[in-house]
């Protein structure tokens, strides 16, 4: 009989263990759940204090004096020395580049989302046939826009080179001078 009271309490101690197991996974199931709430976009949660939300900038930065700068006529590689490479290349659509920008505030500001598309059309030459999207070229800001500067840049006086650099080149060990 001994051994059976002694089987008796080690089921009770593996029934009191599993059960409080069962309640650890209940109480890390209930903190793992509150933290990846964070993560989601309830607006209750999005204006708690202490969640922080980075600002997410995806895409080439489309500015206006940027896409004023393409014409129809250009060819891809003065496109993509003004606006970058492109964002998306359809493989089934070769004759069309788009660039898309997207910018998504995080917590710290009140700005509205941001999204521009530029969709790029090229003819069989390689030359912008069309220009379509949300931001398109405006020819005539370009022109008021545009602004010629001079800047002057003041002679550089030379350098006198120390003793020990005059003997290095002398030894023909440095650039001749």
């Amino acid at each position: 009989m001994p051994a059976v009271s002694v089987i008796i309490s080690t089921v009770r101690r593996a029934a009191q263990i599993l059960l409080l197991m069962q309640k650890l996974l209940i109480l890390i199931s209930f903190i793992a759940s509150f933290f990846l709430q964070a993560c989601s976009n309830d607006p209750i949660v999005n204006r708690l204090p202490f969640v922080y939300r980075i600002d997410i900038q995806q895409g080439n930065v489309l500015t206006q004096d940027k896409v004023n700068q393409i014409r129809t006529g250009m060819s891809r590689r003065q496109v993509q020395f003004v606006l970058g490479a492109p964002m998306l290349t359809d493989p089934f659509h070769l004759d069309r580049w788009d660039y898309y920008y997207s910018y998504k505030p995080g917590s710290a500001h009140v700005d509205e989302a941001e999204r521009q598309h530029l969709a790029l059309f090229f003819d069989a030459d390689g030359r912008i046939s069309s220009i379509d999207g949300t931001i398109l070229p405006n020819p005539e800001q370009t022109r008021q826009t545009r602004q010629q500067i001079t800047v002057t840049v003041p002679p550089q006086e030379r350098e006198d080179p120390g003793i020990l650099t005059r003997m290095w080149r002398w030894m023909n060990f440095g650039r001749d001078h």
